[in-house]
């Protein structure tokens, strides 16, 4: 096998990685992003509420006193790597080089979307939706969506088209879709049954996590725990953006196929996070 490789076929590699990650990283449009990041922290800003005085004639103003804090996150290294010969110019398979573009770019697609749940895994949520709303050990359901709703406009955080995210797993989704009110169209503009899909209900869009061997959405025994979130309250910071690499290894006799990303996320409002527990048998 030649121990050169044409620029062409590993710009035309990474392009192929680069669209197969723009389909599987999910979350990353959900959050505050902050890209090309410089060490191995940045921190997030997060200014608090302000509180307007009545103004009384030629006294002096009366400064509100804003808090200003900061959350920060930590960067991590990530590579996706895999050893192959597949750019053996003399008989190059471009549908197996497409399936190795999709694998790289799956898994650091998939350790994007862990980067944020960890991170609201590791904050302290006081926001909680119990798994007993709708009867005892029930599972997702419209009334829990709808708790979760309240507690965030109780809380002030902002609505809108996009702002607010509800990650859910695939029995969670199985759940929903066996209520009239998330499937009829009746209620919702959405008719779920034609294709087996909730994307948008309630103020929130949906993000439906499938199993993961980096872990998914939280399951402790039978307890499930979902995430509903506005995104300014979480944080991603990318140092090194998702990019490969592609280099001739002698000693392997192949080529070594590299995902490389470097990124950290963290919880910069907890006012805005929702944690809701569902029973899954």
């Amino acid at each position: 096998m030649s121990a050169t490789l044409s620029s062409a076929a590993i710009a035309q590699f990474d392009a192929e990685v680069k669209h197969a990650y723009a389909r599987s990283g999910m979350l990353r449009g959900t959050v505050r992003v902050r890209t090309g990041i410089v060490g191995s922290t940045h921190r997030f800003p997060k200014l608090g509420k302000g509180a307007a005085t009545r103004r009384t004639t030629q006294a002096d103003v009366t400064p509100m006193n804003v808090a200003h804090t900061n959350a920060t996150a930590t960067m991590e290294d990530w590579c996706a790597a895999e050893y192959t010969d597949i750019f053996d110019q003399a008989a190059v398979n471009f549908d197996e080089r497409r399936e190795l573009a999709t694998t790289i770019a799956g898994a650091i697609g998939r350790r994007e979307d862990q980067l944020i749940l960890d991170a609201i895994d590791a904050a302290t949520v006081a926001n909680t939706v119990s798994q007993h709303i709708g009867g005892t050990n029930t599972g997702l359901n419209t009334a829990k969506i709808r708790r979760a709703k309240r507690l965030l406009d109780a809380g002030g955080v902002p609505m809108g088209k996009g702002e607010r995210t509800l990650a859910i797993s695939a029995i969670g989704l199985e759940q929903l879709l066996g209520e009239t009110v998330a499937t009829s169209s009746d209620y919702a503009p959405v008719k779920a049954l034609f294709d087996g899909e909730v994307d948008y209900w309630v103020g929130f869009q949906f993000k439906t996590m499938e199993s993961r061997d980096e872990g998914g959405i939280p399951l402790s025994s039978t307890i499930r725990t979902n995430y509903a979130y506005h995104r300014g309250a979480l944080g991603l910071a990318v140092g090194i953006d998702f990019r490969t690499e592609v280099n001739y290894i002698p000693q392997k006799t192949s080529w070594l196929s590299n995902g490389l990303f470097k990124a950290g996320a963290v919880a910069v409002d907890v006012a805005g996070l929702v944690e809701i527990s569902t029973y899954e048998a």
